[in-house]
């Protein structure tokens, strides 16, 4: 089994954002992305999803490291001041590299 490096790239936020973020991350070089509802409590208070207003979505891309680091910083910039946003890293292992 032949296994390969990339990076996960998870970014929880605002779901309003879902078709913004998904244009944007394309146009960013990332192949393709994962987008579940997600619930919880930040600095932003507690997002149960109960309104669909303040509802978040977790997005999940696998991508090689520097279109990861070139997505975060971009949605960064233009999000984070304005938006409920949190965006992280993590190393995986891909088993069809040709994928991502």
């Amino acid at each position: 089994m032949s296994l390969e490096s990339r990076k996960l790239l998870t970014i929880v936020t605002e779901s309003a954002l879902e078709h913004e973020l998904s244009v944007e991350i394309q146009r960013l070089g990332a192949h393709g992305y994962t987008v579940t509802d997600a619930r919880g409590r930040g600095g932003r208070g507690v997002r149960n999803a109960s309104w669909t207003m303040s509802a978040n979505i977790r997005i999940e891309v696998v991508c090689p490291a520097a279109t990861a680091e070139t997505i975060a910083a971009t949605l960064k910039e233009r999000y984070y001041a304005n938006y409920a946003m949190i965006l992280f890293l993590s190393d995986v292992e891909v088993m069809r590299p040709d994928k991502f």
